[in-house]
Parts: C-alpha cells; sequence; structure tokens
C-alpha cells in the first residue's frame, strides 16, 4: 500500500526554504557564467595572449570545459555525504568553495605578469568552481523537493532552476554594464575584475540564507529508518553510489540523456553567441550581451511556468515539448542571428531560451523523482554532472572548433539536433514521475531487488 503523502509545510516555511535554495544557486551560477561570459570576451587576450584572436578563445573556452570536468567529482563527493549527513551542510560548504574561487579569480596577475602561471592558476580555480557546481545543483533542489508535496512539487522545485537564469542574468548584467561604462582598454586593465569579486557580497548573502533553513524531513526520516535498521542488527547500509549504480542505473541513464539537449543547447544560446555574434557577424560586444541579458529575464520568468504545467499535465510531455523545440529553432536561431539586426539577435535567443525552460523547470522534480532518499543527492547529482561532462562542457568549444573550420553556422545547428534527439530518446522511454510520494521510492535491503516506485495517496 502507498505511504500516504506527507502533510506539506506551512507556506511561509516553503517560501524560506526555496528562497534560501533560489539565492544560493544564483550566487553559484552567477559565479559559473562569469566566468563563461569573461572567457568569450577577455581571458583570451589577458592569459592567452599573442594566439590567432579564435585560438585565443578556444584556449580560453578550454579552461572554461575544465570547471565541468570537475563537476561530476563534486557530484561524487558531494552526492555522498549529502546522502549520510544532509543537504544542508553540503549546500553551505559548496557555497563557500564556489565563492571563494570567484573572488580569487578577480585577484589573479595575468599573463602579462607572471607569465604561464597566469593560466595555470585560473585553470586550477576553474576546476574549484566546478568541483562546488558539480554539488551545489542537486542539493539546492532536493531541498526544495523533498520539503514541497507532490501536488505542486514541480512549481516549487523548479525555483532553485531559475537561478542559472538569474545568476546569468546578473553576470551578464554586472559584464554589460562595465563594457558600457568603461572604455575597452580600462575594461581589459581591471574593470573585469569588479564582477568576480562582487561575488564575496552575495556569498555572504547566500549562507545566511541558507543557515536560517531546516534540513530536509525526508531525509531526516530516511536517515532514522536507516538508524533504527543498523540497530536491529540488518544488513549494513551500502555506500549511496554502490546503491545508485545498483539499484538506479536507468534512472541515471535517464537523466544523463535527459541533460543533453538542455545542457548543449543552453551553452550554445549564452555562451557561444557571443563569440558568433561578435567574430562572426560582427556586431559590437555591447550588443550581443543586452541581447542575452533580455532573453535571460525572459528565460528565468517562464521557468516556474514551464515547472507548474509539468504538475498538470508531467514532467515528461513539457520536457519532450522543449526537446523538439530546441531542435526546430537550431537553424532559424542563426538566420536571425546573421541578420546583425539587435531586435531579431534578441528574439533568436529569447525563444531559444523558451523553449530550454521547458526542458530545465521539470528537471529539478524529474530527477529527485527517479531516485530513493538515501541515494537521492548522489543519483540526481552524478546523473546530472556526469552528462555536463559530454554536453555543456564542450558545447562553446565544439561550436567554435566548428565554426572555425567550416565558417558556416550549419554543423552547429545540426549538433544541437542531435543533441535533441538523444534526449527525445532518453525521455521518450522514461517513466512519467508526476505525483510521486517521494518517501515511498525506497533503496532496497541488502541482496532485494530494488522496490518499485509506489504513487502517493490520490495520484
Amino acid at each position: 500500500m502507498a505511504r500516504a503523502a506527507a502533510a506539506p509545510p506551512p507556506s511561509a516555511n516553503l517560501r524560506r526554504i526555496v528562497a534560501a535554495s533560489l539565492i544560493g544557486t544564483t550566487v553559484e551560477w552567477y559565479d559559473f557564467f562569469l566566468y563563461g561570459s569573461a572567457a568569450a570576451l577577455v581571458f583570451n587576450k589577458l592569459f592567452f595572449p599573442g594566439s590567432d584572436p579564435l585560438v585565443g578563445t578556444l584556449l580560453s573556452f578550454l579552461t572554461y570545459a575544465v570547471g565541468f570536468a570537475a563537476r561530476p567529482v563534486g557530484a561524487l563527493v558531494f552526492g555522498h555525504y549529502g546522502d549520510r549527513l544532509g543537504r544542508k551542510k553540503l549546500l553551505v560548504l559548496s557555497l563557500l568553495m564556489m565563492g571563494g574561487a570567484t573572488f580569487a579569480i578577480g585577484l589573479l596577475p595575468t599573463h602579462a605578469t607572471v607569465g604561464t602561471a597566469a593560466p595555470v592558476l585560473l585553470t586550477a580555480l576553474r576546476l574549484v568552481q566546478g568541483f562546488a557546481l558539480g554539488g551545489e545543483w542537486g542539493g539546492a533542489v532536493l531541498l526544495v523537493s523533498e520539503h514541497g508535496d507532490a501536488r505542486r512539487r514541480g512549481f516549487w522545485a523548479s525555483w532553485p532552476q531559475t537561478g542559472a537564469p538569474a545568476g546569468q542574468l546578473l553576470a551578464t548584467g554586472v559584464l554589460s554594464l562595465m563594457t558600457g561604462l568603461l572604455p575597452a582598454a580600462s575594461f581589459a586593465s581591471w574593470g573585469w575584475r569588479v564582477p568576480f569579486l562582487l561575488s564575496g557580497v552575495l556569498v555572504v548573502v547566500g549562507l545566511w540564507m541558507r543557515l536560517s533553513v531546516d534540513e530536509s524531513p525526508v531525509f531526516r526520516a530516511a536517515l532514522e529508518r536507516a538508524e533504527a535498521r543498523r540497530t536491529a542488527g540488518a544488513a549494513v547500509e551500502k555506500m549511496p553510489l554502490v546503491a545508485v549504480l545498483r539499484h538506479h542505473w536507468r534512472e541515471v541513464l535517464t537523466a544523463m540523456g535527459a541533460r543533453m539537449a538542455e545542457n548543449i543547447s543552453y551553452y550554445v544560446l549564452t555562451a557561444f553567441v557571443l563569440v558568433y555574434a561578435t567574430s562572426h557577424t560582427g556586431l559590437s560586444q555591447q550588443t550581443a550581451l543586452n541581447a542575452v541579458l533580455i532573453a535571460s529575464a525572459l528565460h528565468f520568468a517562464v521557468i516556474p511556468a514551464w515547472g507548474a504545467l509539468s504538475d498538470r499535465i508531467g514532467r515528461r510531455p513539457v520536457y519532450l515539448l522543449g526537446a523538439v523545440g530546441v531542435a526546430a529553432w537550431a537553424f532559424p536561431f542563426f538566420a536571425l542571428v546573421d541578420s546583425r539586426n539587435f531586435g531579431l539577435l534578441l528574439l533568436a535567443v529569447s525563444v531559444g531560451l523558451v523553449f530550454h525552460g521547458a526542458m530545465y523547470a521539470p528537471q529539478a522534480a524529474f530527477f529527485a523523482e527517479l531516485f530513493a532518499t538515501r541515494m537521492r543527492y548522489s543519483g540526481a547529482s552524478i546523473g546530472a554532472q556526469f552528462a555536463s561532462v559530454a554536453a555543456g562542457a564542450p558545447a562553446p568549444l565544439i561550436a567554435t572548433a566548428l565554426l572555425a573550420d567550416y565558417g558556416s553556422p550549419t554543423p552547429i545547428a545540426l549538433y544541437v539536433i542531435a543533441a535533441a534527439l538523444l534526449t527525445l530518446l532518453a525521455v521518450g522511454v522514461a517513466r512519467e514521475t508526476r505525483s510521486q510520494d517521494l518517501a515511498a521510492v525506497e533503496e532496497a535491503p541488502a541482496g532485494a531487488a530494488a522496490s518499485p516506485p509506489v504513487p502517493s495517496a490520490g495520484a
């Protein structure tokens, strides 16, 4: 018999938890995206001088991709301890690591000052950023998912997802402000540092919010059951990673496949477009940044709406709509950017991000509902972050290389369409998880098969 779904917490408490997750994810994504924007605009000149401009950009994006390589490691470490110790503690640690690394980037000497040590230090700090972000996403969305009830989980869990466009909006906005106010020489000399140093202020706000919330009640209940089993002399609980790979390997593959179109399209739409619009079509940095800035505001607004829709019609239909949308938009996107018209550039990025939001919004609840409580942090993080190595990490790099080799956006559009086909396959064969009672998805005892998912009462 299905367990009755836990009563929803008081709305004020849930709003505080959502706010704490949102401010934290916003800070972390601000830090991560700030690096991506700076890699497209100035790092090629400051840390890789002497190269052909496009080669310098490739090298700059290579350090950008290094951050993604560290994300699976962060997912493994944070997932393990998050499933053992709780979500809250690990979220505080991830915020401190990310903020500290970003602040340090703002203090880095450039190649002109310390030579080859500059890109080495930059790469090391990027690794710290990636490690921290690998543990951030899973904990933030789970803290909200495990506090809310099944009926509106898609809506509430989509709010931490808005931290990505909010961070993009903040990072792009600060960079746009600096490039607009300062001459190019001043921005290259010191202006680019200001957005990185501002991260220190944002981290303080994020920590204050995160320290004020309670641990997930679903996790606490699962921890108590595990302690009771140990006291009764039951088999020793497996490490979360081992349990995930044994009982939930299909769900891990589903999450990885679902991330392909979402991740690749996002970095083409927000990071590579800065390179394409400036180097291929001749638009100014300010014009490209402004288009991403405004489109990110729209992206922020539509994510909760898509999340709410996933509560009504299911996670899969909304996700599949987004994947079809980004595939269909791939060729029109580049045609509009090629027009060299700001309004059409804005339309290109905005429509692309609206379709992206249809995948990104239900992703938090969808992934959380796939895994058992005591392996949920590990499972959701591993599925999401291992996919980022194959998807988001090389996306700007591959797109830039394709542009350099072919001088045309056609191969890049085909690249996005191929990613969308993988996502359509993964999500198309997955089970629907809407209305899943998170407490009902439990890991199997040692030697037993994993319990099948049980829908919540009234589903």
